[in-house]
């Protein structure tokens, strides 16, 4: 039987998980596409800028987010509903696994979800796969922040499975959890920023080496067969799908 909370939980995660889009994506959208600032785009990167994304192509986004924001809602309805059952491994006392765990378990949640996002991510590039799965989110090929989480239905499904199964299986405070789904955010964000609203010096910084950004990821949408991960480039350098020329394209830049 379904807890009577859960209809509850829906409505308001999908709330608050649409404010966070909104916030989050607009908000980066207006830091880095409004007219004000494109004077010191253009003066701070002075190669080729693609031209602004259309009004149709946002929205096709937007619908895609909003349809994996109540996906996403829906998986965290579960979670709270298996917990109040005392089903999941989430935990409220701070003290109970020590602080120092708080960190820990933070560190190895993002290593554990990079490499599932890896596997699924390339999997769903498959041939037979990628137009059932993963079609709607390529429709940008220079991306924006609002493609972020425009996710088609079936990956938004697999994607919220993660989330959902961490939480039987690693013991979790529930601090640790909101911070993983606010990395989770951000670092979506960022990574759909594109290459061409970034100073050139960026994909250089020593960060840039191990961690995916906005450099990294917009070659994945130009380029379909490389740059699969969410947070490390480990993934891709350990099973050769990291774009060799990936430094050396930017230093011709």
């Amino acid at each position: 039987m379904i807890d009577h909370s859960f209809g509850f939980y829906g409505i308001a995660f999908f709330g608050i998980i649409l404010l966070r889009y909104f916030f989050v994506a607009g908000g980066m959208y207006w830091c880095f596409y409004s007219p004000s600032i494109h004077f010191f785009v253009n003066h701070v990167n002075s190669g080729k800028r693609h031209p602004d994304p259309s009004w149709r192509s946002i929205q096709a986004d937007i619908q895609l987010s909003v349809f994996s924001a109540g996906v996403f809602a829906l998986a965290a309805a579960c979670v709270m509903s298996a917990y109040g059952w005392g089903m999941t491994r989430l935990y409220s006392h701070a003290q109970q696994y020590g602080l120092w765990y708080l960190g820990a378990s933070y560190g190895a949640v993002l290593v554990l979800q990079d490499a599932y996002f890896y596997f699924t991510h390339r999997l769903f590039h498959h041939p037979l796969l990628f137009a059932w799965l993963h079609q709607g989110h390529h429709r940008s090929r220079h991306p924006t922040p609002w493609t972020s989480f425009a996710f088609d239905p079936l990956e938004a499904i697999v994607q919220s499975l993660f989330l959902v199964g961490i939480v039987f299986v690693v013991p979790l405070h529930f601090i640790t959890l909101i911070a993983v789904l606010t990395t989770m955010t951000v670092w979506a964000v960022l990574n759909h920023l594109g290459i061409d609203r970034l100073p050139l010096w960026f994909p250089h910084h020593w960060l840039g080496r191990w961690f995916i950004g906005p450099a990294h990821h917009s070659i994945h949408h130009l380029k379909y067969t490389v740059h699969y991960g969410l947070y490390f480039t480990f993934w891709d350098n350990l099973f050769g799908t990291q774009d060799p020329n990936y430094e050396k394209k930017f230093d011709e830049r």
